[in-house]
């Protein structure tokens, strides 16, 4: 009988991708108006930048093994208590600048000062552009009444309380919020499920998993035994790690917990 579910937070409850993209149009555009480039070019641009950049920094490992991804050092300031948080702290004002300025010069724009310019607004857009997927609230409203809710995200504590200080209707639903960067490891770590488990008292038989991750969400908790659910909203194809069950819409969840009693 299942009594907890685990919920991952981005692109499963919060909509990020839509924010990050809403965050790239918003700030590309000043581009266009300042030096007539493409806006779309550009975005295309700075993200490989960022990519080729992120990976180059002595903390790439570590950050995949917490789960944070480029795009969340181009706005995430890293003041978490932790050395390789400090060393991100250090990194990321260079790593922003430089990603922009680097997606302009692709371009033809050599301006430093407003490749700098538009790595302080990409956060600033990010901030005021929160989504939440439309059903996510009465799906948690429904689930609340009979379920122990639980959120289990990978990322820097920091970054992802500023997620939730943004939507801040989301965090009354958890009886706990579980965040990688605290823990010390991310999913799919089975250390974390463990973790997650222990704070809600309940067995891996009592408790599923929800994330649209298969590598994170899905493969943790099969590594440590627990029913998975995939939300696969963009009918991605599937790899070799395999969900217990894979739907397209979190509403589709009531009657997958109706049959598990």
């Amino acid at each position: 009988m299942i009594k907890a579910i685990f919920f991952d937070l981005d692109d499963t409850l919060l909509w990020d991708q839509k924010s990050i993209q809403e965050a790239f149009i918003a700030t590309c555009k000043i581009a266009e108006e300042r030096y007539g480039v493409n806006p779309e070019k550009l975005e295309v641009a700075v993200r490989q930048a960022a990519r080729e950049l992120y990976a180059s920094y002595e903390t790439y490992s570590f950050t995949q093994m917490i789960g944070i991804n480029p795009f969340e050092g181009l706005w995430g300031n890293f003041p978490d208590d932790h050395e390789e948080f400090r060393k991100m702290k250090e990194i990321v004002p260079a790593y922003r600048k430089d990603a922009w300025t680097i997606g302009l010069k692709k371009l033809g724009v050599d301006d430093c000062e407003f490749g700098f310019e538009l790595a302080e607004t990409f956060p600033e857009e990010r901030k005021r552009l929160p989504f939440v997927y439309e059903e996510t609230f009465q799906v948690l409203d429904a689930l609340k009444e009979n379920y122990q809710l639980l959120l289990l995200t990978n990322g820097s504590p920091d970054l992802q309380q500023t997620k939730l200080k943004i939507t801040s209707e989301l965090v009354p639903y958890f009886n706990q919020i579980v965040i990688s960067g605290d823990y010390g490891k991310g999913k799919p770590d089975p250390g974390i499920f463990e973790h997650a488990l222990d704070l809600m008292k309940v067995d891996k038989n009592e408790a599923i998993m929800v994330g649209d991750n298969l590598m994170t969400d899905i493969l943790g908790a099969n590594r440590v035994g627990m029913k998975s659910v995939w939300i696969n909203r963009h009918q991605k194809e599937r790899n070799e790690v395999i969900p217990t069950y894979e739907i397209q819409h979190l509403e589709e969840l009531y009657p997958l917990l109706e049959k598990l009693g």
